[in-house]
C-alpha cells in the first residue's frame, strides 16, 4: 500500500501552539517500520486544481500573504511562504492517494482531512480543503460520472466541505461527529449525524453502520475518500467523545469493509487528533494505517 507525507514541509509554529504538528514526522517514521507500506513525498496540489473547490480570490491572498490578520486567525496558522506549501503539499497528499487508489484499492495520507476550509476562506487550522478539492480532481481529471462520497468521522462536523459541495448531487458528504462540538455553527451534510457528549462504542457504531446503510440507498458511491480522524477516541482533549481503541479499530474496518464489500476504492486520510497524551493520537493513526493494509491486501 502507499501512503503519502508532507511533514517535512514544516510550518513553523510559536511555542506553546496548540496544534500537535509534530504527529505527522512522529508517525511517519512509525509507520515506516511496516511491511508492505510504501511512503511517498506527496506532491503539490496545482493552482488548477485548488481552484476546483475554492475562489480565486482566496487561492491568490494565501499565496501573496494578503490573508487578513483576523482571516490568520480564524486560520489559527500566522501566514509564512511555508504554510502554503504545506497546506498545497496536504492536499496533495489526498490527490495522490485517490488516484493511487482508482488502481490500486487503498491509499492513504498521513496527513490531509482539512474540512473546516471553506470555499473562500479557511478555518480551523485548515487553509485548502483536501477532500472537495480531490472529490473534483478526480472528477476532473479521472472520470466525469465517477460518484464519490465522503465519509467524514473526524470529531468535528466537515463544515467546510458541507458548504463547498452543497449543490453537487456527484459528491455525497457524509458527517458523523459530536453535536455540542466545533463548530458551533452547523453546515448541511447530505447526512449529519450529531452525537451526544460521553457516546461510547455501541451508539457510535450503531449510528456508522445505520449510515452506511444510508448511504448505499440514496448513492450508491464508485469512490470514497475517508477521514479517519482519531479525536472521537476518549483520550482526545478536544473530543467529548468516549470511544476506546478497540471502538476505533472497528470503525476503521466497518469502513474498509463497506468499500472492500463493494469494491469501491478508497483514499483515507488523518484528519484531527489532539490526545491528551501525543502518544495515544500517533497510536490511533498507527491502528488506522495497519487495518488499511489489512483490507488492501484483500483487494
Amino acid at each position: 500500500m502507499k501512503a503519502f507525507y508532507s511533514d517535512h514541509f514544516v510550518l513553523p509554529l510559536p511555542s506553546g501552539h496548540r496544534f500537535p504538528m509534530e504527529k505527522y514526522s512522529r508517525l511517519r517514521e512509525l509507520v515506516g517500520t511496516l511491511p508492505h507500506l510504501e511512503l511517498l513525498e506527496a506532491p503539490p496540489a496545482s493552482d488548477t486544481q485548488i481552484l476546483y473547490a475554492h475562489d480565486p480570490h482566496y487561492l491568490l491572498k494565501v499565496i501573496k500573504g494578503n490573508l487578513s490578520a483576523d482571516e490568520q486567525k480564524e486560520i489559527g496558522f500566522p501566514w509564512t511562504e511555508k504554510m502554503v506549501e504545506r497546506s498545497r503539499r496536504s492536499a496533495g497528499a489526498t490527490i495522490a492517494a485517490a488516484k493511487t487508489a482508482t488502481r490500486e484499492g487503498i491509499s492513504g495520507n498521513l496527513a490531509g482531512g482539512t474540512h473546516h476550509a471553506y470555499r473562500n476562506l479557511g478555518s480551523g487550522f485548515c487553509v485548502f480543503n483536501d477532500s472537495a478539492i480531490t472529490a473534483r480532481v478526480l472528477q476532473k481529471e479521472i472520470n466525469p460520472k465517477l460518484k464519490v462520497a465522503i465519509i467524514d468521522l473526524d470529531v468535528h462536523q466537515g463544515n467546510g466541505t458541507a458548504s463547498i459541495l452543497q449543490h453537487d448531487a456527484s459528491i455525497f458528504t457524509l458527517s458523523i461527529h459530536g453535536e455540542n462540538n466545533f463548530p458551533f455553527k452547523k453546515e448541511s451534510s447530505d447526512l449529519d449525524i450529531g452525537l451526544p457528549d460521553g457516546c461510547d462504542d455501541q451508539t457510535y457504531l450503531q449510528s456508522l453502520s445505520q449510515s452506511l446503510d444510508q448511504l448505499d440507498d440514496r448513492f450508491h458511491p464508485d469512490f470514497v475518500i475517508y477521514l479517519a480522524g482519531a479525536d472521537p477516541h476518549e483520550g482526545d482533549r478536544l473530543g467529548r467523545l468516549k470511544l476506546s481503541n478497540d471502538g476505533m479499530r472497528l470503525r476503521d474496518a466497518a469502513v474498509f469493509e463497506y468499500a472492500l464489500d463493494r469494491q469501491i476504492p478508497v483514499a483515507f486520510s488523518m484528519a484531527g487528533g489532539y490526545g491528551k497524551e501525543i502518544e495515544s493520537t500517533i497510536a490511533i493513526h498507527f491502528q488506522t494505517i495497519q487495518t488499511a493494509l489489512q483490507f488492501q491486501q484483500r483487494y
